[in-house]
């Protein structure tokens, strides 16, 4: 249950850095994909310094094994998906959910096309790109004793 907790803090405290940092804008959005404006610095070292103290919180400072696995077809597939996807609605994941709790509206048909992706990834993708222990070219990192 702390774990949960801790992972909802992280959640609202990222979404706020995202409202606060302006990333929910679409002009905003547009400009930092474009490299016009400086939020885009800003913005990537804000949820990678939430990332990192929001892992330590939930994993009390322990180490987590990272996965390691090599390029595949599906990865480059799913990159130029999300790359189109985020260039057209000018929206990745994160600010949608921050547009929906502001009350933007048409965030809803960027939420349904998430939504939709995952669903269809679920249903559709590969039974040996959803289970971890299937890829044999998988390797897990030692983890260090402590």
């Amino acid at each position: 249950m702390r774990r949960r907790a801790a992972g909802g803090v992280i959640g609202v405290v990222f979404g706020v850095l995202l409202c606060w940092s302006g990333m929910s804008n679409p002009n905003v959005i547009r400009g930092a994909l474009l490299f016009e404006q400086s939020y885009l610095y800003f913005f990537m070292f804000s949820a990678v310094a939430t990332a990192t103290l929001g892992t330590w919180l939930v994993t009390r400072g322990r180490r987590a094994a990272p996965l390691r696995e090599s390029p595949r077809q599906r990865h480059i597939v799913g990159s130029v998906i999300f790359g189109v996807g985020w260039g057209v609605a000018d929206a990745c994941p994160g600010p949608v959910l921050t547009q929906l709790g502001q009350g933007i509206g048409w965030a809803v048909f960027t939420f349904v096309g998430v939504v939709g992706g995952v669903y269809a990834f679920q249903r559709y993708g590969s039974p040996r790109a959803t289970s971890v222990r299937a890829n044999e070219d998988i390797e897990l990192a030692p983890v260090p004793a402590r």
